[in-house]
Formats: structure tokens, sequence, C-alpha cells
């Protein structure tokens, strides 16, 4: 039996005949080489002067890089190839629809300390985003931080992380790093391992988190050097991004069990991509792929509302649909959470089938996956008694930021959560 899971076996373009395994297989000469001009495209691709031309076109809008590595697993056979569609531009990322946000999710917006936008978003209580580079092995076509992504090929400087790190450090409730770009794992090892250094020594932050897509677009990124460096500085957690099943050849699914083997915690973020991956059976696949190679499936997103991408969104029921048929259809840890990202920094709001049919007094009637209709019962005569002595279990941190519905639900004075602007207050007012 294969090591590995993985859908096929690597391949290398006839264009790169010539290259020496020994050079194909370093994550730099990979980078260095990274397909940038649409002429060089049309070789590879045996591109008509028309297609040339449109890419030529929509590289206004956001730039195109994309290794030697995953543009040699597109089918060249193929007009809808999954990796072509999110790696080949395409005029459309030219029409900019009205529901369209330059930076629909606020990242800037919430950034806290003035001249760090684009460095520094905290939004939630306690956790936050460090932005280390815009550079990316590849750029994405469906890439909802176009606004920035491949501005430079250079990490972000060091002032900046430093006053990023002051910024944790008085902030005592942040105790969840997420280190993301761009993709920080395009930086040089000694100057990522410079950065983790500096939030590891931060007493309050328990948790380091790195969300890269390497093992997709470069897995020979993933050296042993690598490992043992990142080792060093755990509890520390990794988040990719494969978003179809072709994705998993034998390298990727190598890295992936290189960083797995390291001690480090592996989850998936997909994002739901027209023409890609909106169908039950694929992500099923996908799911299936990702967790034999100790991948846990963490979330499938609706696609945002950046400029230029409505040509890669679907329909939310699509989302729910591929969760009724994953749930039950596979292993639970395998089922990733849908969701949406709320439009001007409201953050992940879940979205699932409803399992739930009705409620009484003391019964709920549920639904399962296959349709399966079935009571339960809650205790009768039933007194609401917490934990003992929860004092010793709880941080009081925790106790002191509750906010929002679960603040509704807590012991605090708090009745409602009042809409900003509401009409009828201002009536009131006047």
């Amino acid at each position: 039996m294969d090591k590995f899971r993985f859908f096929q076996k690597a391949k290398k373009n006839s264009y790169w005949k010539k290259v020496f395994d020994k050079d194909w297989l370093d994550y730099r000469w990979q980078i260095k080489n990274r397909v940038t001009e649409p002429k060089i495209l049309q070789k590879i691709l045996y591109l008509t002067d028309k297609e040339t031309k449109t890419i030529q076109r929509s590289l206004k809008i956001l730039r195109m890089a994309i290794t030697p590595y995953y543009l040699s697993q597109i089918d060249i056979n193929d007009k809808f190839c999954p990796i072509k569609l999110q790696a080949v531009p395409t005029i459309s990322e030219t029409n900019i629809s009205k529901s369209d946000f330059s930076d629909p999710l606020h990242e800037e917006e919430d950034c806290p300390v003035k001249g760090l936008e684009g460095v520094l978003t905290h939004r939630y209580p306690d956790r936050l985003i460090i932005y280390v580079t815009y550079q990316c092995a590849m750029y994405c076509r469906h890439c909802t931080r176009r606004r920035h992504a491949g501005e430079t090929d250079l990490p972000t400087p060091w002032l900046k992380i430093l006053k990023a790190a002051e910024y944790v450090k008085k902030t005592k409730t942040v105790r969840d790093i997420l280190i993301s770009g761009g993709d920080p794992l395009t930086l040089p090892t000694d100057y990522l391992e410079k950065i983790i250094k500096l939030f590891r020594e931060i007493k309050h932050v328990e948790i380091i988190r790195i969300g890269t897509r390497v093992p997709v677009t470069c897995p020979m990124r993933i050296t042993d050097d690598l490992c043992q460096m990142l080792k060093k500085y755990h509890p520390l957690w990794i988040n990719t991004h494969f978003n179809h099943p072709k994705e998993i050849t034998d390298l990727s699914a190598k890295a992936c069990n290189l960083l797995a083997d390291a001690g480090i915690p592996l989850g998936n973020q997909s994002v739901l991509l027209r023409r890609v991956n909106n169908h039950p059976l694929v992500m099923k696949n996908l799911v299936k792929l990702l967790v034999a190679n100790r991948v846990r499936p963490y979330y499938i997103y609706q696609c945002d509302l950046s400029q230029g991408i409505e040509h890669f969104r679907t329909r939310v029921s699509e989302g729910i649909e591929i969760i009724e048929y994953l749930r039950g259809h596979t292993s639970g840890f395998a089922v990733p959470v849908f969701c949406i990202d709320g439009i001007g920094g409201g953050g992940k709001i879940p979205l699932m089938p409803n399992y739930v049919l009705s409620q009484g007094h003391s019964k709920w009637v549920l639904r399962n996956y296959e349709g399966l209709i079935c009571n339960y019962t809650e205790p009768s005569n039933y007194t609401y008694e917490p934990p003992a002595n929860i004092e010793k279990y709880i941080d009081p941190n925790d106790q002191k930021n509750i906010i929002g519905v679960s603040e509704l639900l807590s012991d605090s004075n708090t009745i409602n959560i009042v809409p900003k602007n509401l009409v009828r207050h201002q009536r009131r007012k006047k």
C-alpha cells in the first residue's frame, strides 16, 4: 500500500523536460521560475493569440504568477480543468459587480494601530491576524485579498512586525496569532523563524497558526529543515487550502505528511468555486483524500464579495447541499463547517442543513442524514445546576469579555442588542 493517498502522481510539463530533478524539486527554483508572462503561458498551454491577449488585459486587475509545478498539473485537453480555472487569468476578472467590494471583510478597517493597515487585523476578542508578506507562490484567481496580492515580492518590513508585536504585548486578551499574507511559507526560513519566535516569546500568546497554500502550489517548500524549525515553536497549527482532489498529488501528500510528522496539526480551508468543486461528490472525494493524509477539513467558504470574482461564486444552497451529502456519509471529522465570512468584518457565520424539525415543552423532533425522524426527551423536573467550584476552572478574562448573543445568555444585566442607527430610535431623538 502507498504511504500516502493521492489523486494523481505529479506531472512535469514537457516545457521543462530539460530541467534536472534537483532543480525541479527545489522550491527556490520553482518560485524564481514562476510563469508571469502571457506569451510564455501561451507556449506551455498552446493558447490562441486571442486567449493570450485576453489574459494580458486581465492582468491589470491581479498579476499572474504560477509555479512550474502547479502549471504542470493542468490538463491541456480540458477547457475546464480545475487547476487551470484557479491559476489562469480570464477576462471575467475585469467585471466588477455592484455587490463587489475592494475589502469586503474590512480587514484594514479592523486594524487598531495607525500605520499597520494591511499588516494587522484584530476582529475577534482573543485572536488576530498578522500579514507578513503579500507574495504567494501562485496567485489564485479567486483571491479575496486581490487588492494587495502580489504588490511586491518582499516581506513586511521588520519595524512594522515589531510594532504589531507591541500591540499584542499590550493586548492581554490575545491568545492566538494567525500568521498570514500572501503566503508566509514563501519567506526565507530564517526570517519566518524570526517572526514566529517574536510572537512565541509573548507570554499570553498560547497558539500560533500559519495559513499557507504552498503544500498545494509548491509542495517542495515543505522540507525537513523547515519542519525542524517549525516544531521548535509548538503549539503551532497550519491551515492549508486544497480546493479539488486533482490538487492532491504524491508531492503535495508528502508535504502534508512531513508537517504532520513534525507534530503540527493540519486543517484545510476550501472555497466553494463554480465549475471547480461545487458538487457534493467532488467535495466528498477531496475530504476523504485530506483525512487520509492527516489533514482535517476545517472550513468550506462561500466565495467572498471581492472585486472581479463573481464568476466563481455559487448559490449558498450548493454549500448546504454539500454538507447534507457529507454528514453521515463520511467520517464526522471529515465534515467541514460551511460558512460565509460576513460583509463588513462580520466574521465567519456557519450555515448548515436544518436537522431540527420541531420543539415541544420537553421534546425535540430531529431528523438524521437518512431522513429518519426521531425525538429526544429532555430531563423532567429540571433545574439548572452549574458545575461546582467553577471559579477554579474558568479563565477570569473569559468571564469579563462576554459580548454579542453570549452576553444576552449570561448573567449580565444586558437585555438587548440594539442595531446602529435604528430608525425608531432616531424618531425618539427628534
